[in-house]
């Protein structure tokens, strides 16, 4: 896998998220409480919602616009709500937040 480099981990606050550019629209990355990170699509699978407006909780984002569930890891909206944001492999290496890109579907 490619990997991108995007910037240091503390440039992403804690619960807070960063938007890169891609190359089919925006990507949120998103930093968990414990230092985790996710790359997801930055629409809803609802609404196309910003979901880097999003409050996170655990290792979900909430969607700004109607509260739709979508999990970090996989970008799946939680039940009863259906539907998937595109998931981007994130990760964290020496301290620096990194992306690989991949094509959707």
């Amino acid at each position: 896998m490619n990997w991108l480099d995007i910037c240091a981990l503390e440039e992403i606050n804690a619960l807070g998220s960063r938007i890169i550019k891609g190359p089919k629209g925006d990507i949120a990355i998103f930093r968990t409480s414990d230092d985790q990170v996710f790359a997801l699509d930055d629409r809803c699978p609802h609404k196309g919602g910003p979901l880097s407006q999003g409050l996170i909780y655990g290792k979900r984002v909430a969607c700004p616009l109607h509260n739709w569930q979508i999990d970090l890891e996989s970008g799946e909206a939680q039940a009863p709500d259906t539907g998937c944001a595109h998931h981007h492999p994130a990760r964290v290496a020496s301290g620096r937040v990194q992306l690989a890109l991949r094509d959707a579907g």
